[in-house]
């Protein structure tokens, strides 16, 4: 159960993402920084404060597995095997994008990342919002990673409209980025979950390594 105090800057920050804000929160890997996934301004600003390139796209933040389909279409035969083993929790699924995403959002090959965090203020965000939120970390592109909130606040500061105090992120890790746009899928980060745990849910081979 959430604390008062986080029950009270949940509400804030949902109010501030309302009107095209940018906010920071606590998730299960890292801290991210996130908007309304929908806002071009509020996606032009989080490029600005990371000092961003345009045209990596930024991952979305999913307050339930069936929230799937406003961003992303799920047709690949492992997304419900992946989903179902991962979510929620640190794995993000690039999946060929729902029509109207914004370009910031898509990355250079027009996919979007999307997934569901095992922390509940990232979700409860996105369910006040009532869409998924960006979800890319809360630092300098290629800087540290936020752990903190004090991080964020070093590298960040003014920038950006509020902080969400949430304690330590969870892991520390970043999320395993994977691909599934494609007949086989292809990991592009590692990250909190292993190549070996993705191989045995979906049963194939991954950048060559067999079972």
């Amino acid at each position: 159960m959430l604390s008062l105090d986080i029950e009270r800057g949940i509400e804030l920050a949902a109010e501030l993402l309302r009107s095209n804000g940018v906010v920071a929160y606590p998730t299960d890997t890292l801290y991210g920084l996130g908007c309304d996934s929908f806002s071009l301004n509020a996606l032009a600003r989080i490029l600005e404060v990371k000092g961003r390139s345009a045209d990596k796209g930024v991952p979305l933040l999913l307050a339930e597995p069936d929230n799937v389909e406003l961003v992303g279409r799920p047709d690949s035969p492992h997304f419900h095997a992946l989903a179902d083993a991962f979510w929620p929790g640190p794995l993000t699924l690039v999946l060929k994008p729902a029509p109207g995403l914004p370009d910031p959002v898509l990355g250079p090959t027009g996919a979007v990342g999307v997934r569901v965090p095992d922390h509940e203020v990232p979700r409860a965000l996105a369910r006040a919002l009532g869409k998924p939120i960006v979800g890319t970390s809360a630092n300098l592109s290629g800087g540290p990673d936020p752990v903190t909130a004090q991080d964020v606040n070093r590298t960040l500061g003014d920038a950006i409209d509020h902080v969400l105090d949430g304690g330590p992120a969870h892991r520390g890790l970043p999320s395993t980025v994977v691909d599934i746009t494609g007949e086989r899928p292809i990991i592009l980060r590692t990250g909190a979950i292993s190549l070996r745990e993705i191989q045995k849910v979906c049963g194939v081979a991954i950048d060559g390594a067999l079972l």
